[in-house]
Parts: structure tokens; C-alpha cells; sequence
């Protein structure tokens, strides 16, 4: 309840939030609305935080880093040290360029290694050393290539435990798991490597997650359909597959949103109003 939340906006500015100021409520609330509890532009949004447990330790906030990543492949780390003083109106965490926004944010110890994928397929792995930390209001640095003017990044992983594995999903509903061995280190900046045979039977990749079989995998449709189900159901296969299809989708339908949770042993209720995807687990959709 006293650690602090560090929220990014898609504009590049920071937010602090203590964890008791912000409300409680059951699953199904509503919830209030964040321009509520910050002073957040009316035409920004949240798009990433971080959860950090104490900004008064000084140890702790001079040998961690944000690291953060917009649309654009553009990447950038600094100083926890940097955000150790809250202020009611926020801050900026990254000079954001024009046509591009904040896309994910990351706590890393200064020695893990970043993936970065885009919309194409395509991943690269780098060590974190290779980004130089600098100052709050630099615009950073590039950390992918783009594949081109329709291509942007979809997500960033921070590989802390190389025993997990990489998963990947597509826009129509596919998806896979593959070993982070799979992907060579390089420098940043490079165009990448193949994570995802993109097809039009697969769509776009929408979402790369570090991910272990002790998960659940969470993903959400456009139309607000959402299903859970165990990681270790996905099938393991190579870094250039097409992958398995998690999840049936209505027409004109598509992935919305991907998230790893903790696994629960607890069965989850299921409205009588279900879809079954086509795998043998006949795992539950839930409207």
C-alpha cells in the first residue's frame, strides 16, 4: 500500500501515485477515471507504469533504470535517481518526436538484456549496456529499424531469467512460444530477426511477452471478449513458425490486448454465453 506507482502518458510525462490513494473495487466496478487522480492533459493517456518500492532508498534508486520505448523503435534509459522527487504536475520522462508516443516502460537493474518486436514479425535482442543512460528530457536513442512507413514497435521485454521464453500473438488470434536462445544477441538499431511468420491468416504481431509455464496468458478483443488460459498449453515451436491459433474471433474482429498474469488454481466462473476456441483444451472465452 506505500509503494509508489510511476505512471508514463503517451506525451512522455511521468506521474507518481501512492498505491493506498488509489481506489478499491470489486472486479466487475467501474473504477474513476485518472484525470480524477492526476493532472493529466486531457488529450494524453496512460500507457505504461511501474511499480517502485521505495524512492527515499538511495541504493536502490542509483542502481535501477526506466527504460522506455515509443512506437517509433526509439528507446531510452534513465536513472531511477531521476524520478526520486514527486511533483503534483509530473515531469518529463522523454522528449517524444513528431508522429511517435510512449508505448512501455521498464524497471531494470543496469545488466538485463531488451527484445523489442514490431508490427512485421521482426525482434531484436541487445544487451541494456548498449543503451547510454542519460538525462529526463532526452529524446533517446534507436532501438529497432522500422520495416517500414506502416511498421511500428509493439512491445519491449526485459529478459531477466534467460529460462523463460518468448511468446508472441497476432492480430487474428495466433500465437507461440519459442526459446529466448532463438534469437542471436546483437547490437541495437538492427532491423532485427524473424519472431512471427506473418501471413494474412495470421495478421500483424500485436504483443511479445517473456513469459514461463508457471503463467497464464490474458488476451482481450476488440469486441471486449476475454479469455485466460495456461501458457504451458501453447506449444513450443521455432523462432520463424506461424504459431497455433489461442483464441477463435467473431468476424471483422481482432487481439485488442495481451497480458501475463500469475497462474491460479482457482477455476473462474463463465457466463452461459461462451465461445470455445478449436484447441483440445477447449479453453472458455468470456464476454
Amino acid at each position: 500500500m506505500h509503494n509508489t506507482i510511476l505512471l508514463f502518458t503517451e506525451k512522455g510525462k511521468c506521474f507518481w501515485l501512492k498505491v493506498y490513494e488509489i481506489p478499491e473495487g470489486a472486479k466487475a466496478s467501474k473504477g474513476r477515471a485518472i484525470q480524477n487522480l492526476l493532472n493529466i492533459e486531457p488529450d494524453d493517456n496512460v500507457k505504461a507504469f511501474i511499480n517502485v518500492k521505495n524512492l527515499k532508498d538511495e541504493e536502490y534508486i542509483n542502481n535501477n533504470y526506466i527504460i522506455l520505448c515509443t512506437k517509433k523503435g526509439v528507446i531510452k534509459k534513465t536513472s531511477l535517481e531521476a524520478y526520486s522527487r514527486p511533483r503534483q504536475n509530473g515531469v518529463n520522462a522523454i522528449t517524444i518526436r513528431e508522429n511517435d508516443q510512449l508505448l512501455e516502460a521498464r524497471l531494470t537493474n543496469g545488466n538485463n538484456e531488451i527484445m523489442m518486436a514490431v508490427r512485421s514479425g521482426k525482434a531484436i535482442r541487445f544487451p541494456e549496456d548498449k543503451v547510454r543512460a542519460i538525462g529526463r528530457t532526452g529524446a533517446g536513442v534507436r532501438g529497432i529499424t522500422l520495416g517500414g512507413e506502416k511498421d511500428e514497435l509493439v512491445g519491449m521485454v526485459c529478459v531477466e531469467n534467460e529460462s523463460e521464453d518468448i511468446l508472441v500473438v497476432s492480430e487474428h488470434g495466433f500465437g507461440k512460444r519459442s526459446k529466448i536462445d532463438d534469437y542471436r544477441v546483437t547490437n541495437r538499431g538492427g532491423k532485427g530477426v524473424k519472431t512471427l511468420n506473418v501471413t494474412p491468416k495470421t495478421g500483424s504481431l500485436v504483443a511479445i511477452k517473456s513469459v514461463s509455464n508457471d503463467d497464464d496468458l490474458m488476451i482481450i478483443t476488440q469486441s471486449g471478449v476475454t479469455i485466460r488460459l495456461p501458457v504451458q498449453d501453447i506449444r513450443m515451436t521455432g523462432r520463424a513458425a506461424q504459431g497455433v491459433k489461442l483464441i477463435n474471433l467473431r468476424e471483422d474482429d481482432s487481439i485488442a490486448s495481451v497480458a501475463r498474469v500469475e497462474a491460479s488454481d482457482t477455476e473462474i466462473e463463465v457466463s452461459d454465453d461462451t465461445v470455445q476456441t478449436d484447441n483440445e483444451s477447449d479453453n472458455e472465452v468470456v464476454e
